[in-house]
């Protein structure tokens, strides 16, 4: 898919960032499930910041940028491409909250869940605005 103009890469964005709030609402809510079962470590779901690492690498070049004389040189910096960024789950094997061994706070993942949904509801309207601002222009 090439994306060349500003709306298709802005729903695009938002249509991945709404996905990975799906995957983070599924992650939560086994994170929940399994609250009382002993040495369960739960999972967190990151995808924001990688998402940010790639939008940023657009735009950013390094100070001293090699040049490639050959194809089989490797260059000192790539632009990474948004669209393959994917929510990574990844396990707490850090912390540890009870005495069993498990790392789930039932508050913390009540808090996660109620900012996934606003985080959601909030990409819906954006969503909506965009395609309502097409909608102005083709009347």
């Amino acid at each position: 898919m090439n994306i060349g103009n500003d709306f298709a890469k802005t729903v695009d964005i938002l249509h991945r960032a709404m996905d990975a709030s799906m995957v983070r609402r599924d992650v939560i809510a086994n994170n929940m499930a399994n609250a009382d079962v002993p040495n369960f470590k739960r999972t967190v779901v990151n995808f924001e910041s990688e998402l940010k690492r790639a939008l940023d690498s657009e735009t950013e070049k390094p100070a001293l940028a090699l040049t490639l004389t050959d194809e089989k040189h490797i260059p000192n910096w790539r632009a990474q491409d948004y669209r393959r960024v994917e929510p990574r789950r990844v396990l707490d094997y850090v912390t540890t909250a009870k005495n069993n061994g498990n790392n789930v706070d039932p508050e913390e993942e009540m808090m996660l869940a109620l900012q996934n949904q606003m985080s959601y509801t909030l990409m819906a309207q954006a969503q909506t605005f965009e395609f309502g601002q097409v909608s102005l222009v083709l009347r």
